[in-house]
């Protein structure tokens, strides 16, 4: 296992130089500005972004709407163009890339080699996944590649609570991956990528929490990440909803209804410091934006910093000063929590 503080800052030492930290300064100052003025500021680039390899998945997750296949956008793979434009327009300012939005990223065949041409640029890049796909040889393509953080959906400790939500699924065959993506790092003698375990709380899973810490250290795996699950139908309940409050987005009013813990406060830092680029292109606000509702323009067609200064945008970022509420991606954001 990796000392996760030195492992993290090691990969930020070597990807900070003078031209990221003059962007990141200008992001965040542009940032506080906003909050401070009400009104919206935007200077720099973003340093963090998602691009998402494709919306295919091999599960039926009932809250996803990749497993559900209820996308309304269009539906495919990212290519290698669409790459080359992001890091052509963006590499030189970007600190950390999640390549992962929806679907599951191992079922692109170029997911590598993409993976390799963003750490060419000297970026940090992270993915999640169902490890259904991570046998051998992709875990020593991964290894390969450079990437810096694998995160590994298992949410459940037998098959029964695994496949209650990640239907479709098979849990065996996950453990058996996780173990061959660890013992092929150790085998390579690789120090990356830094494998991190994702378990999200379910009603049907919670009582098993104790039982995750203890498989985590069986695995070998670097950390564990225990995740509130975002719910789409929540205000009379769901099936889904933990008992643990600790482990729910989300609380009981006099009503008897349920709301997000919390208000909605009137910034959003996620907006501010980065985007999400879709499959064919289309830059979006956040990975609340699944079905891409807020287009602010796409990168195959216009400049970034068209897109960034262009009214949809500018409006975007004036609603969430106004009035967070009103915009509804925003209403089960976990942002501010």
């Amino acid at each position: 296992m990796f000392n996760t503080p030195i492992y993290w800052s090691k990969r930020f030492l070597k990807v900070i130089d003078y031209k990221r930290v003059s962007n990141f300064t200008k992001v965040k100052f542009s940032y506080y500005i906003s909050r401070l003025t009400r009104k919206s500021w935007h200077w720099g680039f973003p340093y963090t972004i998602s691009i998402e390899p494709t919306t295919s998945c091999n599960l039926h997750c009932p809250e996803c709407p990749s497993g559900l296949r209820k996308f309304h956008r269009p539906t495919g793979n990212i290519d290698g163009r669409t790459i080359d434009k992001i890091i052509q327009q963006l590499g030189n300012y970007l600190i950390y890339v999640t390549f992962y939005f929806q679907g599951e990223p191992l079922l692109h065949k170029d997911f590598a080699n993409y993976i390799k041409r963003l750490k060419e640029k000297n970026i940090i890049v992270g993915t999640s996944t169902n490890a259904h796909y991570l046998n051998k040889t992709k875990a020593l393509e991964i290894i390969d590649s450079g990437l810096d953080r694998l995160i590994i959906s298992l949410d459940g400790t037998d098959e029964k609570s695994y496949s209650s939500y990640r239907r479709g699924g098979d849990f065996n065959l996950v453990i058996q991956n996780i173990k061959t993506m660890v013992k092929q790092r150790q085998l390579s003698k690789a120090k990356h990528p830094f494998i991190e375990l994702q378990f999200i709380v379910f009603k049907h899973n919670e009582h098993q929490i104790k039982d995750i810490k203890r498989l985590s250290k069986e695995l070998g795996v670097d950390k564990l990440s225990l995740k509130t699950a975002q719910l789409y139908e929540f205000e009379e309940g769901n099936a889904l909803m933990p008992g643990l409050v600790k482990y729910s987005r989300y609380t009981k009013t006099e009503d008897g209804k349920y709301r997000i813990k919390g208000k909605l406060p009137k910034h959003c830092n996620r907006s501010w410091s980065g985007s999400v680029i879709s499959w064919d292109g289309n830059v979006v606000p956040c990975c609340f934006d699944k079905d891409a509702d807020h287009t602010f323009g796409n990168i195959m067609e216009q400049e970034y910093k068209n897109i960034q200064s262009n009214n949809d945008y500018k409006k975007f970022l004036q609603q969430i000063l106004d009035d967070r509420s009103k915009i509804e991606i925003c209403r089960n954001c976990s942002e501010g929590l």
